[in-house]
């Protein structure tokens, strides 16, 4: 199965399920019709995601997700000329989900398809709209599951610099904030809290990691041993001190991040840099991103924010990358790593 159209008019349909959010989203002639994001909301109460019931969730939505994404584009499956959807990483089941649909309709409607890697679709979200940074650039790319800084090169060609060894700094956010008392997901709230606090108010260690790599274990575990010290002192030592203990971790996180990208800068003469991810959405961490740039006489680039959580449009947009290279996949490729 090839494709039949000029790549500039290629309608793509791509679909997303790597995590708990099942999504699908249209994109034809340089341009998104449709980003339809079906959430699941069951998991707040228990401080995190259940892997079983996310995948149970997707096969519950991801036909009505789909059909709506279509809709809203003005397409029927016909009009369609590709597929790309989510090949990893991810939570096995909920992959699969994606996986298994996107080749059952490719199958049953001659569609080519292809898999498409959740992370370059992250950092590709900076040419779906707005402004376009220009190549090489670096980008950070920072989620609940992964953070790495890459460089972009030419014909999308993405070169892994460094990454985390251990926990991922939205899995940092999330675990700070259940030591806070914050309900799950914990990153968009540490960061309106912190607006109202001094981010210079308590110290917290980062962790020495050789070259352009980050950890953040020994992190979560200094903020741990803090709040056990001072709440033995105060039981309500955080209810009184939550916006400067928002503020004064969101600080450390940010800093550390930025400190490496400076570093990546300075090592290759890029300073035109970008940012992707859902921890790319963070206040505090855009601002910095723009200052960092500004130093160095350079550009800061963003996506939209609905383009840095999980979401299809970047997986529709990347897809269309794949499919004009003729990058196809198999209906016996299974493969939920980076290839």
């Amino acid at each position: 199965m090839e494709l039949a159209k000029n790549n500039s008019q290629l309608a793509i349909l791509g679909i997303e399920s790597s995590c708990d959010d099942t999504s699908a989203s249209v994109y034809m002639n340089g341009k998104i019709y449709s980003n339809v994001v079906a959430s699941q909301k069951i998991h707040e109460e228990f401080g995190g995601i259940v892997p079983e019931w996310a995948s149970r969730k997707h096969q519950q939505n991801i036909v009505p997700t789909v059909s709506a994404a279509l809709q809203q584009a003005g397409l029927g499956i016909d009009q369609i000329d590709g597929i790309s959807c989510t090949q990893g990483p991810g939570l096995m089941g909920s992959l699969l989900v994606g996986h298994s649909f996107a080749k059952g309709l490719s199958l049953s409607s001659g569609i080519p398809y292809v898999n498409v890697d959740h992370i370059d679709a992250h950092v590709l979200s900076h040419f779906i709209d707005g402004d376009i940074p220009p190549l090489p650039f670096l980008c950070l790319l920072v989620s609940g599951g992964h953070t790495q800084i890459v460089v972009v090169r030419h014909d999308f060609e993405i070169e892994i610099l460094g990454k985390t060894i251990d926990d991922a700094a939205g899995e940092a956010f999330d675990k700070a904030g259940k030591m806070l008392n914050l309900p799950y997901p914990a990153g968009p709230i540490i960061d309106q809290k912190a607006k109202m606090g001094d981010p210079e108010a308590f110290q917290f260690n980062t962790p020495n990691v050789a070259a352009l790599d980050f950890s953040f274990s020994g992190l979560k575990t200094s903020i741990l041993y803090f709040l056990q010290k001072e709440v033995r002192k105060d039981k309500d030592f955080v209810a009184k001190n939550i916006n400067d203990l928002c503020a004064s971790i969101q600080h450390t996180i940010v800093s550390y991040l930025v400190s490496k990208l400076e570093k990546a800068m300075k090592q290759t003469g890029i300073n035109h840099i970008g940012i992707a991810g859902g921890v790319a959405a963070n206040s505090e961490l855009r601002s910095a991103l723009h200052s960092l740039a500004a130093k160095h006489k350079g550009v800061a680039y963003e996506p939209k924010f609905e383009y840095c959580t999980d979401n299809a449009a970047m997986i529709a947009y990347a897809g269309k990358v794949k499919l004009e290279r003729k990058e196809y996949g198999t209906l016996t490729d299974v493969c939920f790593t980076r290839k």
